[in-house]
């Protein structure tokens, strides 16, 4: 069976059998060398080494037997759909659920919902991502679009590739922030993201020669209001890399609440959060059929407004 993708902004400078490691992790390492010595990896076209780098845009394609990966089925899950016509579906996704189905986790995720809702979804990036041309955290909350057709695939994915898609999110981090810039509102933390060499699970800002193995990450954000030990605050990306927001707050030391992976760990609202406090709100792109400037915004949700209720009490 073959499977196809389209390289995102975050997968961008891999090694493509890193690439296909990663969503093949089921098979062994013999049988995925074998898989690429007998020329089923193919980068736009040609089939390829091992160690050629992938870009923005690359077309993917890895021919597998079907008994490598499981169907992924459609299940009845609670969904929320702020918007849907033929071509999009804009969906606020609740915290806890993964985006879409990976090796040892084959249900529960926002595609196989997605899936039980709309019968036609767009097949570029396989049957693992039907639909997906973005993704955020299982513990992020917030808006995502999903993409009914290859046409609308293709056409948002450009728009990500060029920075044109508008997203803001909002987060509560943790510490009193001393501005980057004193004199101006909105702040900018511009770095290289990469792979974190003492974790491969992690990402991290690269600095000196590491950096030639990173990518340029760039995020603006906005104090809100600043409370007795933590902020609230809207981050808008520029780049879209793994993790950018998390590592970027706590790269300045202001990890984000609840976020055991890049921060501290804090018994404060430990009951409330799950996973960090961070929820994309809004989102803004032209559509690929009407070519007018849509955009949408999302609550905060229960827990999130619950916290920033309880910081208003405690500083006043």
């Amino acid at each position: 069976m073959e499977y196809q993708f389209v390289i995102t902004e975050e997968q961008e400078g891999d090694r493509i059998d890193k690439f296909a490691a990663s969503l093949l992790e089921d098979c062994s390492r013999s049988y995925l060398q074998k898989l690429i010595k007998d020329g089923a990896l193919v980068l736009n076209g040609s089939a390829v080494k091992p160690s050629a780098i992938i870009k923005t845009g690359d077309h993917v394609l890895i021919n597998v037997p079907e008994s490598v990966l499981p169907a992924i089925q459609p299940q009845d899950l609670p969904i929320d759909i702020v918007y849907e016509d033929h071509d999009i579906a804009i969906v606020n996704k609740p915290k806890g659920m993964v985006v879409h189905p990976a090796p040892g986790h084959y249900e529960g995720t926002l595609v196989n919902a997605i899936m039980y809702h709309c019968k036609d979804l767009s097949g570029i990036n396989g049957v693992l991502r039907p639909g997906i041309v973005h993704r955020i955290d299982r513990d992020t909350t917030g808006l995502l679009v999903i993409c009914k057709n290859d046409d609308a695939h293709q056409k948002i994915a450009a728009q990500l590739k060029e920075h044109s898609v508008e997203r803001s999110y909002q987060a509560i981090a943790l510490g009193t922030i001393r501005k980057i810039l004193p004199n101006e509102e909105i702040q900018t933390i511009h770095t290289v993201i990469g792979r974190d060499p003492k974790d491969r699970k992690k990402m991290t800002v690269l600095e000196g020669a590491a950096a030639t193995h990173g990518k340029d990450a760039i995020t603006h954000f906005t104090i809100l209001k600043q409370y007795s030990d933590m902020a609230h605050i809207e981050c808008r990306l520029e780049t879209g890399r793994t993790h950018q927001i998390r590592v970027h707050l706590s790269h300045i030391g202001h990890p984000l609440l609840g976020d055991a992976v890049y921060g501290a760990k804090s018994t404060r609202f430990q009951s409330k959060t799950q996973g960090q406090t961070l929820h994309a709100k809004t989102l803004g792109f032209v559509h690929p059929s009407t070519n007018e400037w849509i955009s949408f915004d999302s609550e905060l949700p229960a827990y999130f407004q619950e916290i920033l209720s309880a910081l208003e009490t405690t500083d006043h």
